[in-house]
């Protein structure tokens, strides 16, 4: 199994939940807000590990020949599906901090 995969994602939600609490306090705004948002891109960085760390453990399995195929399919599409959900939420978030720093003062 990948054994970096639970500290890569407490990594990058403990990472988001600071950054983005420190700009909300920063910006004057409500810290129940970026709490709030803080908290579901750590959530959904714990759910895509997950994802991935289920698949693995399916694919595992499926070679001692404890699981179907199908089951195996199913989590490694529902992982696939969870990781490429992952990456377009990354892209949007890098275009939109690019497009507030091109901003004029």
């Amino acid at each position: 199994m990948i054994a970096g995969i639970g500290a890569l994602g407490r990594d990058i939600a403990g990472g988001l939940t600071d950054s983005i609490s420190g700009a909300a306090g920063a910006a004057g705004s409500t810290s129940g807000v970026g709490a709030s948002f803080a908290a579901m891109l750590s959530d959904a960085a714990s759910n895509t590990v997950g994802a991935l760390q289920n698949a693995e453990k399916m694919s595992v399995k499926a070679m001692s020949g404890d699981v179907q195929t199908r089951d195996v399919v199913d989590a490694v599409m529902s992982a696939e599906q969870s990781l490429q959900a992952a990456i377009a939420i990354r892209d949007k978030i890098v275009s939109a901090y690019l497009e507030v720093s091109r901003m004029a003062i």
